[in-house]
This record gives C-alpha cells, sequence and structure tokens, in this order.
C-alpha cells in the first residue's frame, strides 16, 4: 500500500492528518517520522512529497522522496519569503543563470524535459511567474537568450557557482529597483488616500449637512403668493 504525504522538509511531526493514516495500520510512527525527517532533511523549510510503500502483513516501509517544487527551491536560492501574485510590477528578487542552473540539476530528474537546456527554460518559467529576475533581466528573455546559445558555456559545463563580483552586482541592481518600486508603491498609495479623502469631503458638501428649507418658504426674489394670510378686501357699501 502507498500512503503520499507533503511534509516540511526535515521537520515531519505526528499531526493529525499523518496519525490518521498511519495509526490504523500498526505501523510504528516514531520511526516513520525519524526516517522521513533524515530523508528530507536537506530541504528544511519547505514542502516535500514523500510517499509510503507500507507492506501491511510485515508492517515494513520504504520511503521515497520527491524534490520539493520549483518555486518553492528558487525562494530557497534567493532567500525569499514568498512570491508575488503580481509578478508584472512587482519583484522578489534576482537571480544568476548560476542559480537556475542548479534549482534544475536538483529537479531534473522530475521533469519531462528530455534536454538539460529545456530543462532551464521551464525553471526561467516559474522564475517569470513568481516575479524573479535574472541576470537583471525578465526571465522570458533570458529563455531566448538560452535558445540562442548564449549561455550554452554554463549549462554544458553545469555550473552553479556564482562568482563573487556578479553576485554584487545582481544584488546591487535588485536594491536600487527595490527602492524604486516601494517609491512608486507609496506614491500610488498616497494618491489613492488622497482621493478617497477628496471624495468624502465632496459627498459632505453635497449631502445632508446642508439645513432644510421651510415648507411654503419663498426662494430668494421671489414675491409672495396670494393666499389665505392676505386681509380681506371689505365688502361695497350698499347705495
Amino acid at each position: 500500500m502507498i500512503i503520499k504525504l507533503l511534509i516540511d522538509g526535515g521537520s515531519m511531526t505526528p499531526g493529525p492528518a499523518v496519525a490518521q493514516q498511519l495509526g490504523p495500520m500498526g505501523i510504528n510512527m516514531g520511526k516513520v517520522i525519524s526516517e522521513v525527517n533524515e530523508a528530507t532533511k536537506e530541504f528544511k523549510g519547505m514542502k516535500v512529497p514523500v510517499s509510503l510503500d507500507i507492506d501491511e502483513k510485515t508492517k515494513e516501509f520504504t520511503i521515497s522522496t520527491s524534490s520539493p517544487p520549483t518555486s518553492e527551491l528558487l525562494k530557497k536560492e534567493l532567500k525569499l519569503e514568498k512570491g508575488t501574485a503580481d509578478h508584472k510590477n512587482q519583484k522578489m528578487g534576482n537571480a544568476s543563470i548560476e542559480d537556475v542552473i542548479k534549482v534544475t540539476k536538483v529537479k531534473y530528474s522530475n521533469m519531462l524535459e528530455k534536454e538539460f537546456k529545456s530543462g532551464v527554460k521551464s525553471v526561467l518559467g516559474t522564475c517569470a511567474s513568481i516575479g524573479i529576475l535574472v541576470e537583471n533581466k525578465e526571465p522570458n528573455e533570458l529563455i531566448e537568450d538560452v535558445r540562442l546559445g548564449k549561455f550554452d558555456k554554463e549549462i554544458d559545463a553545469k555550473s552553479t557557482e556564482t562568482s563573487p563580483e556578479k553576485r554584487t552586482k545582481i544584488d546591487t541592481y535588485f536594491k536600487e529597483l527595490a527602492a524604486e518600486q516601494e517609491a512608486k508603491a507609496a506614491a500610488e498609495k498616497a494618491a489613492a488616500e488622497e482621493a478617497e479623502a477628496a471624495k468624502a469631503a465632496e459627498e459632505a458638501t453635497e449631502g445632508g449637512d446642508a439645513e432644510a428649507k421651510p415648507e411654503g418658504a419663498a426662494e430668494e426674489g421671489e414675491a409672495p403668493k396670494e393666499g389665505g394670510d392676505a386681509e380681506a378686501k371689505p365688502e361695497e357699501a350698499k347705495e
């Protein structure tokens, strides 16, 4: 019997979900947790798919793990807490081509791509979807550069070490970009608040703050209407 779990790498605990699946089978849960944590310790801080192949008669089991999602590997590599849903306007990090190659090496055995270069392009696609630049450029631009062979040297060598000089340039570029993003976001927030305040003031001026006019009051410049308030004329004297 095969049981599939998604656990925190190196930090599996005997929570309700695990107990519900393993408890009825009489499996030594402490042993399972210990061996799963050992098998996934290199992925600490990431969600890791784990499969347990259990012999229901002997209660013996074997563990197999899959590498975490590409987005999780990229975030770990760049020390990011999260990606972004607005990847067109908000960038979360700046990777080197070597960072991308490193993640591709981890994921490649689980990929459908037959060529390693195609795997690199797949990882670049994930960079684009979570707001990560690569080599100071949009990842889709890098995909074209890879197709044209501009990074064949690094890809063929499966280089995973970024030189200190390149890392400094990449980090400096992103710090400047992040400052620009923060300034733009602050300006947009201030403009939105100002527009909201102006709208509220306009509504207050046009609304119920104005005093209601008394019923029957004449408009400015309008002559009083003839009505019951006028004194009756005296009856004409008889001849």
